[in-house]
């Protein structure tokens, strides 16, 4: 395993009507504010909720929601710009991935006098960030908690790491009731996908006693979210159970790190703009079956973590029984089951294998893997 290396950042709160204290707890960092916000909030009436505590506590805020095709680099340079002009004290996010993320490589970059692709094509920021307040809508926010962030290259539709100061977001803040934008769909997808960071967490050659810690709890919580409460002593409700496991997977990526099916689904969103929880969640089983080929007593545990396999079964049956469990979740939700449900051709895929190749992450994977692996297991999720 690693060398175990943590600080203790960001503060973290997390629980039902967390964001009416939103006011009392940015004014630590200034009092004029910039707002990143995803659109769908605005469409769902849910601004409000963000917007109404500063307004009480007489906090200036702007809102700036820009972010239809996600965080491409064009719209952070339009944002940094105008967050510039306006002299702000800090940035509160609010949203899913691409509002985050944005909102990351806004605060990163704020005081820096280059062009956002000097950072994207290998530059790291030398200047102190602003303060960045995050408000996740969905269940995860792994990038918020590292100093990589993927962005989408306006120039060519390819995913991106940017490299960041150290402790960037000071504040996450996870309240249920931002994701009542979710479907049952997307919050089955999600889930999954939070399940999949977790074990990619877990299996990545970067994973430490710690991340570990991290994990195992996030299997817990998100076995109780997905698959329903084994107990009556659990009274904690769905949406709660499912924030709380996000918590601990964005953690345990923070301190370990993401995988495949992760970066294949961020270089496919990057170029087709399609959903990156669908397209985690249909390489999750295949690519739990690529490392159980040398991982397999880590996979047992997690499939006993998580409820799914008992004593009485081998360690290969708990493998294929956690597999067949995963499928079966796929197909209860009714969510696409292959790649070629997602209208996307064999050309797209080795364009994005090549893309996801590119990433710093390949380094972290359970095993060395070249772009034409990559490429393989995507064909046989086809």
């Amino acid at each position: 395993m690693a060398d175990l290396i943590f600080k203790i950042s960001p503060n973290i709160v997390l629980g039902s009507y967390t964001l009416t204290r939103l006011g009392q707890y940015v004014r630590t960092w200034g009092s004029k504010f910039m707002i990143i916000l995803d659109p769908i909030l605005k469409d769902f009436n849910l601004a409000e909720k963000i917007t109404q505590p500063l307004a009480e506590r007489k906090i200036d805020f702007f809102i700036y929601d820009n972010f239809n095709d996600g965080a491409t680099t064009k719209d952070i340079e339009n944002a940094i710009i105008l967050a510039k002009q306006s002299h702000i004290h800090g940035i509160i996010a609010a949203g899913g991935e691409k509002a985050i993320n944005a909102a990351c490589a806004i605060a990163s970059l704020y005081n820096e006098n280059h062009s956002i692709y000097d950072y994207i094509d290998g530059a790291v920021p030398t200047t102190n960030p602003v303060p960045l307040i995050c408000l996740p809508s969905t269940s995860r926010a792994p990038y918020a908690f590292t100093n990589s962030i993927p962005l989408i290259d306006s120039r060519s539709h390819q995913v991106k790491q940017l490299k960041t100061q150290n402790n960037i977001c000071r504040l996450m803040m996870w309240d249920p009731n931002l994701s009542l934008t979710l479907t049952e769909n997307q919050t089955a997808s999600l889930s999954l996908e939070t399940l999949c960071l977790a074990c990619e967490a877990y299996l990545s050659q970067k994973s430490s006693f710690f991340s570990d810690m991290f994990c195992e709890k996030a299997f817990e919580l998100l076995s109780y979210g997905i698959n329903g409460k084994k107990s009556l002593d659990i009274t904690t409700p769905q949406e709660l159970l499912l924030e709380q496991g996000g918590c601990m997977a964005s953690l345990a990526v923070s301190t370990s790190s993401a995988g495949i099916a992760s970066i294949l689904a961020l270089a496919i969103n990057a170029r087709y703009k399609i959903s990156r929880s669908l397209v985690a969640s249909i390489l999750f089983p295949y690519m739990i079956e690529e490392v159980a080929k040398f991982k397999a007593d880590k996979i047992e545990k997690i499939a006993r973590i998580s409820g799914i396999a008992d004593e009485t079964l081998s360690r290969e049956e708990a493998v294929q029984t956690f597999v067949e469990n995963i499928r079966q979740k796929i197909a209860k939700a009714n969510l696409p089951v292959r790649l070629k449900d997602l209208d996307l051709s064999m050309e797209q895929l080795a364009i994005s294998a090549e893309d996801a190749g590119q990433l710093d992450i390949m380094t972290t994977l359970p095993r060395s893997m070249t772009t034409d692996e990559l490429f393989e297991l995507m064909k046989q999720a086809y």
